[in-house]
């Protein structure tokens, strides 16, 4: 299983989300303005147009800087992070107002007096080049009825200062507006980055209890087999012996091996619960038997390693070892409606005859369950329960074929 980093659950907002809201609100800036200039219906339309996209470059730019300096308060608190977009707005807001002054600069007395015109004044230069706006019926203390007032351009525009101050004070609550989406998405990558943790942690866990499963060894299981193995060499029969020995080399290094989070071959988990089958075969040779019963369709169906162990290993302590007579441990799979279906069943009656579970069952089917619903969800079901014949347990899962079926 791959190894989650620290920096995978690190609460930042992706580069490629921060650059397309920078471009969106811009773009929606330079769609409006443009909307909003049709209405004047003034005649250089065409050269405002470039002139409104650089300004529109400018301010990306801008507010690209902008968030260069506030993910830097990223970890920060809240208020931390509100306070420093307030105060950093402000300086970036007057680049971007200075910016729009600079590129429509020679624009400007040439739109101001379109627009002047328009609403019926007459618009003339001063000797000196200042604009002058002649305002018809004025009321003026000291001039004749029907003269003219005249006033410089600059009582209506103001001065350059303020100029740009007042586009700076519209940027300035543009490039708050993003801040508080900016602050938005960040909150919602925290929120996702708490859910990765926390499904890493618990993915963790689930893997700490698989492993422990997975490598716990039946201390009952090795010490019989010990015995077992030294009746063996004690009697002389060095041949079985041997072939015990090797068995159960093959079994620790078969179980221990894997990875215990994964999956095997459905083939591979029947071969080795065999193993173990074979090996307790050696300390019940005339009451232990047992049966396979795997389709060669379902062979490289997927199912979690050592799966079937618990089960296999109460049957034998449950049905074979108290019995006096022969007992017969069945791993059969099948397929019903598309689905996988695993059972281990013995014929054994064991100690108890009642409908209850057998004694010490209840903790390796527990194990078993939460192994399905950890790999599986509700996908899968596990159903155990005495039959007229000894016990049996029933695994329901999802068919998973293995890769090599699939080339």
């Amino acid at each position: 299983m791959e190894k989650e980093r620290p920096e995978d659950f690190a609460a930042r907002v992706p580069f490629g989300t921060v650059l397309a809201s920078i471009v969106g609100l811009w773009a929606c800036y330079f769609v409006l303005t443009t909307l909003r200039a049709d209405v004047w219906q003034l005649d250089f339309q065409h050269e405002m147009l470039w002139r409104r996209g650089l300004a529109s470059l400018a301010g990306v730019a801008g507010t690209i800087g902008l968030w260069l300096v506030l993910r830097l308060f990223d970890a920060k608190p809240l208020w931390a992070k509100i306070l420093a977009a307030l105060l950093l707005s402000a300086p970036v807001a007057l680049f971007i107002a200075q910016a729009n002054q600079i590129v429509f600069a020679s624009l400007s007395d040439r739109y101001f007096t379109e627009v002047v015109k328009q609403q019926g004044y007459t618009v003339r230069r001063d000797e000196s080049g200042e604009l002058l706006i002649e305002i018809p019926g004025m009321d003026m203390s000291g001039l004749p009825d029907g003269s003219k007032a005249t006033l410089p351009a600059s009582a209506f525009q103001g001065t350059p200062w303020q100029q740009v101050t007042e586009i700076a004070f519209g940027r300035y609550f543009m490039l708050l507006a993003w801040c508080s989406l900016y602050l938005a998405l960040l909150t919602g990558e925290k929120a996702r980055a708490a859910e990765r943790r926390e499904g890493a942690y618990r993915r963790a866990a689930k893997a700490a209890e698989l492993r422990s499963l997975r490598y716990q060894v039946n201390p009952h299981f090795l010490f019989n087999t010990l015995n077992s193995l030294s009746a063996l060499v004690l009697t002389g029969k060095t041949q079985a012996a041997e072939r015990m020995i090797q068995t159960i080399s093959t079994f620790y290094r078969r179980s221990l091996a894997d990875d215990p989070t994964s999956d095997v071959p459905l083939r591979e988990e029947f071969a080795l619960q065999k193993l173990y089958l074979d090996i307790e075969a050696v300390r019940f040779p005339r009451r232990l038997q047992a049966e396979y019963q795997l389709p060669d369709s379902l062979e490289n169906a997927k199912i979690p390693g050592m799966i079937l162990q618990p089960l296999v290993e109460n049957s034998v302590k449950h049905a074979v070892n108290p019995s006096s007579g022969k007992v017969t441990i069945t791993l059969a799979a099948r397929e019903e409606y598309g689905r996988l279906v695993v059972t281990v069943s013995d014929d054994g009656k064991g100690s108890e005859s009642s409908d209850e579970p057998r004694p010490g069952y209840g903790i390796g089917l527990a194990n078993v369950r939460e192994r399905l619903e950890a790999r599986f969800g509700e996908e899968a079901s596990v159903v155990s329960g005495r039959t007229p014949e000894g016990y049996s347990t029933t695994l329901r899962m999802p068919i998973l074929r293995h890769k090599e079926e699939r080339r």
